[in-house]
């Protein structure tokens, strides 16, 4: 059994450069002696260029972002092959969840306890460190988007909803009404509006959730323009697919993240 202070991750398919290692400690002993920290890397994916999306995403995310855009479908923001962190975080989270069956996604699980731990450091190494592979019968694709996205709104509706007495949703298409049905019944009270760009879905002026046993109209919730919309808001829009058009939207209007909004898509 390992002793060290530090816990350093590396799936046996993965390829660490010659000085990760190196780097991430110098990283992490930056830090105050008795502090938990949780440090990840970029990444080059093998082949080249499969999962260009996630890929660009998680590469591009600042070390300010990495406690914000974790209800996204790409997962926790630090990818676990690259994690090197506290063996005393590991030990306070007593590790991994071992009692599910396959088809979980741990790492995420993982991630999502150690953000709820007071003063963990989360940081990355803005390099590549890990030569990470991609082929498809990795374990990760046995996981069904339906159980992932059950925990991201777990996490969403256990930690953000509380603080939150109103919400507005950005898309009013397919994935907005996936979120608001997913929600509990005294959840749904909390939203005010849907909001999009779409002429279309805006001319409908609401949306309507039917109950299938009633037949009678449960929710009504209008349906706004995005200029009028009020924050916070949950944007249920996929990033880095509206050509730039969403992150401009959001940066003209001055919204915080975290604060005014956080990502769902």
């Amino acid at each position: 059994m390992s002793t060290g202070r530090f816990i350093c991750f590396c799936d046996a398919d993965d390829i660490p450069v010659c000085t990760r290692i190196q780097e991430q400690y110098i990283r992490a002993t930056s830090f105050p002696e008795n502090s938990l920290v949780f440090v990840g890397s970029n990444f080059r994916r093998t082949p080249y260029e499969s999962t260009p999306r996630y890929t660009k995403w998680a590469n591009e995310l600042s070390c300010d972002k990495l406690t914000l855009q974790v209800f996204t479908s790409h997962g926790p923001t630090l990818v676990a092959p690259t994690w090197f962190i506290s063996r005393d975080l590991f030990t306070q989270l007593n590790g991994f969840k071992e009692d599910v069956t396959e088809g979980y996604p741990e790492d995420l699980e993982f991630f999502y306890r150690a953000l709820d731990v007071e003063n963990v450091c989360f940081t990355k190494i803005d390099r590549p460190l890990v030569i990470y592979r991609y082929h498809p019968g990795s374990a990760s694709f046995r996981i069904t988007e339906n159980v992932i996205r059950k925990l991201r709104l777990s996490r969403f509706c256990s930690t953000v909803l509380p603080k939150w007495e109103t919400v507005t949703i950005w898309n009013a298409g397919k994935q907005g009404k996936c979120f608001f049905r997913s929600l509990a019944e005294a959840e749904k009270k909390r939203v005010v509006a849907f909001c999009d760009v779409d002429k279309k879905k805006i001319r409908r002026r609401c949306y309507e959730e039917y109950d299938a046993r009633t037949r009678l109209v449960k929710w009504k919730v209008p349906i706004i323009h995005i200029n009028a919309a009020q924050p916070p808001v949950v944007i249920c829009v996929k990033l880095d697919m509206t050509g730039g058009q969403l992150e401009r939207f959001v940066s003209e209007f001055g919204w915080e993240e975290g604060r005014d909004f956080v990502y769902f898509g």
